[in-house]
C-alpha cells in the first residue's frame, strides 16, 4: 500500500504493486530520515519506494522458531503450522486502508474455487507486519474473511497472527519482503508502503512458490499446494507490469499513465473481440449465400 495522494483506487494499487514487485530488497524497514532526499524522474522509483519490493527466495527456510500471538491471544511458534500440510503465507497489516484488503480479497476469492479444505489439506497463515496491531484486530479480520470464504467449518485452518519486530523481521527477511513506514493522512508514521504477494510454503516450512499482485489463479494455487505437499520447490515468476508506468512525485502523473495503459488494453481487447465476431459472422453468412445461389440455379 502506498499512502497519501499517490493511489486513488484499488485497481491502481494493484498496478502499483505490480510495478514494485521485482525491485531488489536491500533492507526491510528504514527510518523516516533515510527517505527524504533525492529527486525522481522518468523510470526512477520515488526515493521512499527504493527499498520496497519482493525478492523471490525459493527454497528458503522460514524461521519456524519465530514467536507470534494468534487471533485468540495465544502465543504460538510459526512452526506450529507446519509438519503435516503446506501453507499459504501472506504478509499484510490489518489496518491497511487499501492494498492489503485487495490481496486478502484476491486470496479468498481464489480459494473459493480451489477444491481443497483449509485446516485439512493446507493452512492459511496471515502475518501482520505492524507490531502495534493486536490479537483483537487479527480476530476481527479472521472473522470477516472466514465469513466471506463461506465455509465456517474451516476456521481452524485460518491463522491471523501479530508479533513484535524481531519475529516480523525474521519472516520478512526470509521471504524477501521489503517495506517502509510512511505517513498516514495525519502525518504520523502509521502506514506502510509495500508490495503485494502470497507465498506457498512446503510442509517443512520452505518457500516453494510466489504469486505476485492481488489476483491469483485458482489452478496455479491448487498445483502449487499439491507440489508443496510433496516438498517440491517451484520456479521464479516474472512480472510483466514492472515497467508499466513513469512516476513523478511532484505532479502525480503515474496515475494518468497507468489509466492510459489500462484503457489501451481495454481497447485492444474490444477490437480483438469485434474482429473475431466479424469473422465468425462472415463465415456463417457466406455458406448461407452459397446455399441460396445454388437453390436459384437449380430452380
Amino acid at each position: 500500500m502506498w499512502a497519501g495522494r499517490t493511489i486513488r483506487g484499488g485497481w491502481q494499487a494493484a498496478i502499483l504493486c505490480g510495478a514494485l514487485l521485482c525491485a531488489p530488497v536491500f533492507a526491510q524497514v528504514s527510518s523516516y530520515g533515510e527517505k527524504q532526499s533525492g529527486e525522481n524522474a522518468g523510470d526512477q522509483l520515488p526515493q521512499v519506494l527504493q527499498k520496497v519490493g519482493v525478492s523471490q527466495h525459493l527454497n528458503q527456510q522460514l524461521p519456524l522458531d519465530a514467536s507470534f500471538v494468534d487471533d485468540t491471544g495465544k502465543t504460538v511458534r510459526l512452526g506450529d503450522y507446519f509438519g503435516k500440510h503446506p501453507a499459504i503465507l501472506s504478509l499484510v497489516y490489518y489496518n491497511c486502508p487499501m492494498l492489503c484488503s485487495e490481496e486478502l480479497d484476491g486470496l479468498t476469492g481464489a480459494l473459493e474455487m480451489v477444491k481443497l479444505t483449509p485446516g485439512k489439506d493446507f493452512d492459511v497463515v496471515i502475518i501482520s507486519i505492524d507490531p502495534s496491531e493486536t490479537p483483537e484486530t487479527a480476530a476481527a479480520k479472521k472473522a470477516f474473511y472466514v465469513k466471506r470464504y463461506g465455509r465456517p467449518e474451516t476456521a481452524a485452518g485460518w491463522h491471523f497472527l501479530t508479533g513484535q519486530r524481531p519475529a516480523i523481521d525474521a519472516v520478512t527477511n526470509a521471504v524477501g519482503f521489503g517495506y517502509v513506514k510512511v505517513p498516514g493522512p495525519d502525518g504520523k508514521l502509521t502506514q506502510f508502503a509495500h508490495a503485494s504477494s502470497i507465498e506457498i510454503v512446503t510442509t517443512d516450512g520452505k518457500l516453494a512458490q510466489y504469486y505476485l499482485g492481488v489476483e491469483y489463479s485458482p489452478k496455479d494455487m491448487l498445483l502449487g499446494l499439491i507440489d508443496a505437499s510433496g516438498n517440491k520447490i517451484g520456479s521464479p515468476v516474472a512480472n510483466i507490469l514492472t515497467y508499466c508506468y513513469h512516476y513523478d512525485p511532484q505532479t502525480n502523473k503515474h496515475s494518468l499513465i497507468i489509466a492510459r495503459v489500462v484503457q489501451f488494453g481495454g481497447m485492444v481487447t474490444v477490437a480483438g473481440l469485434g474482429g473475431f465476431m466479424f469473422l465468425m459472422f462472415r463465415r456463417d453468412v457466406n455458406p448461407a449465400r452459397e446455399h441460396d445461389l445454388t437453390k436459384k440455379e437449380n430452380g
